[in-house]
């Protein structure tokens, strides 16, 4: 029972011994521990030797970023070889806590002038190891680490990172409120609601910001206010301070996201900025760091409110924005994607098309440009699947569409749901229920929003023998709810249906879509490895930097055609998304037109003119290409 003063997101999550990944999910999650996420430990001098761990190299946001997505990573795949080495970190990080509750590795004297963002997030962190490993000491830890904070900001107010992200501390703080007044009404934990306030007072005021938002065009300038990672972050910023003050937790994201839409949007669902806010352009870039922390804001944003938008957006993100920024092995990432990307090269100065970035921002590496994305990309896989189910009193809800088991009780009784599904690249999705024992609760699922309708069909085979058959109808954009009594073993299919729509985008450009997913025309390429030695850290196959050049035709138009395309399906391959064995497949008449390559990158808009007539093209998903055009004129 949670102290009436805070209020009650409307879904709670699971933790990673109650959903495990399945199917094409848990592969991906595989692929990553077997890539950069599960060994950077072991190669990358930030991490390795981390001051956090008793080394002399990054004491800031680098290990805790790691972390973050290494411990549920670790523990949704039982890896106990990643759980004993997250272990170890956390076992170093919790000896090195001052008597006072001080976390972060820096002198006494140094404190003042310590950025409190890398407190927030390794507080975070630590609660998050609770949920997946029930490991008792954290609730003491936090606590001490946490009065040290309420202490520290009397006289050493927020500043830089701390200020633009302090909304990210509520969280460790709701963890903690709700363990401490767990099965009363007792008011022990009423200091962390005064420390959450004092947190927001001292904070960037958001809501402020987007009530007259003065950032429509981009500039070539660096700000904290439109930096694209705090803004990815601040989305959830209303849903996480509504729980203390009463506010809908959804108002803020609402408004704030049309904005960043409209003057900043991507065709893959986010909104640009390379470091900064950088406008619709198609070769703007998109940080990858605000594809992760965008999905994370997503995921609280669905929990707080239930409203099933959030879990579209998530999606979206899930399989466009965040494959294509990683490479198919998950050993190398790029800093910034673009939406037309048909060449990785460095960039010749003076030629940078990024605003804040550099040159070599868009290739793949171990840290292009700079090393926050590559410990906080892996994050986004893992806590993905932690979002797969959320539930409240009497109902569990299947919130994002991936395959996935829940195995959980309620009411008291052991309940096993299965999602078994190759969503997004098919359209059907077939969910299994188990009750040990008869119990009444309601089971929902969330229908996305690009699906004209869902199909449902209901069989109950209690008994061996199907006892109903109900088919039902559920339209896009809600959660369809079954309540009854469940008992032994209940299957359910769900059929959606995708339809292929020619999307315009800003400055007479168009995308093509089908379902969640956005399809590009990926061109064959041809691959320039770089070994070598920076700043003491080693890049060197597989983990070393690549840059990428087409070696097949890339520039077209799309017909009025292209809603008719012919969709391919293929097996799913070992490899999720990639290139070389994307799962589904558009194929459509297009037009070869003047496009030119101009120091490394194509032109935003062409303004060439046709060079022969409709030949067939194939697209494949946005996120299994590395090169890629995606946004393309419409040929008359």
């Amino acid at each position: 029972m949670q102290n009436e003063n805070l209020k009650k997101p409307e879904y709670h999550f699971f933790t990673s011994g109650e959903i495990k990944p399945s199917g094409w999910l848990k592969r991906q999650l595989q692929i990553q521990a077997e890539g950069l996420s599960g060994n950077l430990d072991k190669i990358w001098p930030d991490v390795r030797d981390s001051r956090w761990a008793g080394g002399g190299r990054d004491g800031w946001e680098r290990l805790p970023y790691w972390l973050d997505g290494f411990i549920p990573l670790a523990y949704l795949l039982d890896n106990e070889d990643l759980k004993t080495r997250a272990r170890y970190y956390i076992d170093r990080i919790i000896a090195a806590q001052a008597p006072d509750g001080w976390l972060c590795p820096c002198a006494a004297e140094e404190r003042n002038r310590y950025d409190m963002w890398a407190f927030f997030l390794v507080c975070k962190v630590l609660a998050l190891y609770a949920d997946c490993s029930e490991d008792e000491r954290i609730e003491g830890v936090l606590t001490r680490a946490l009065r040290c904070v309420a202490k520290h900001i009397e006289t050493n107010t927020l500043f830089n990172w701390g200020a633009a992200r302090w909304f990210e501390c509520l969280i460790p703080i709701f963890w903690l409120h709700d363990r401490i007044n767990a099965g009363g009404s007792s008011n022990d934990g009423d200091w962390l609601l005064l420390l959450a306030r004092r947190l927001q007072i001292q904070g960037i005021d958001y809501f402020r910001l987007f009530e007259h938002y003065p950032d429509c065009q981009p500039e070539r300038k660096w700000t904290y206010l439109t930096h694209v990672v705090n803004l990815a972050m601040c989305l959830k910023a209303g849903a996480l301070a509504g729980r203390i003050d009463g506010g809908d937790p959804e108002t803020f994201a609402k408004k704030a996201t049309e904005i960043l839409f409209k003057y900043h949007g991507t065709a893959a669902g986010h909104f640009s900025g390379d470091e900064c806010l950088a406008g619709t352009s198609p070769t703007a870039g998109t940080e990858l760091c605000g594809v992760a922390e965008a999905m994370y804001s997503y995921e609280h944003l669905l929990s707080a409110s239930a409203n099933p938008l959030w879990g579209d957006y998530l999606e979206r993100l899930a399989f466009n924005a965040l494959p294509a920024a990683i490479s198919p092995d998950m050993w190398t990432h790029q800093y910034d994607q673009m939406t037309n990307q048909v060449q990785c090269s460095c960039l010749p100065e003076g030629k940078v098309v990024f605003g804040t970035n550099s040159g070599e921002s868009h290739l793949f590496g171990l840290e292009p440009n700079f090393g926050c994305c590559t410990a906080n990309f892996n994050q986004a896989w893992p806590k993905l699947a932690l979002a797969a189910f959320m539930y409240r009193d009497d109902e569990i809800a299947s919130t994002v569409l991936v395959p996935s088991q829940l195995t959980c009780r309620i009411k008291g009784v052991p309940v096993e749901i299965t999602l078994n599904t190759e969503y997004p690249f098919r359209e059907t999705l077939h969910y299994t229920v188990e009750a040990s024992a008869p119990v009444d609760f309601v089971f929902s699922v969330r229908i996305p929003r690009w699906t004209r309708n869902a199909g449902i069909t209901i069989g109950n085979f209690a008994d061996s023998n199907p006892a109903d058959s109900n088919p039902a109808d559920a339209p896009g954009g809600s959660f369809f709810r079954i309540r009854r009594e469940w008992k032994g073993r209940t299957e359910i299919t769900l059929r959606l249906h995708f339809e292929t729509r020619l999307v315009e985008r800003p400055a007479g450009m168009f995308c093509l879509e089908r379902g969640p997913l956005i399809y590009s025309i990926a061109p064959a390429e041809r691959r320039v490895m770089h070994e070598f030695t920076r700043d003491g850290t080693e890049r060197k196959f597989p983990y070393c930097d690549w840059e990428l050049f087409p070696e097949t035709p890339w520039n077209y138009a799309f017909t009025r055609e292209a809603p008719r395309a012919e969709v391919i399906e293929a097996p799913l391959s070992a490899i999720p998304f990639s290139p070389d064995a994307a799962p589904v497949s558009l194929k459509t008449m297009m037009v070869p037109i003047e496009w030119n390559l101009v120091d490394g990158v194509c032109e935003a808009r062409p303004a060439g003119r046709a060079l022969g007539k409709p030949v067939p093209v194939t697209l494949i998903p946005y996120g299994s290409t590395n090169l890629r055009i995606t946004e393309m004129p419409l040929a008359d």
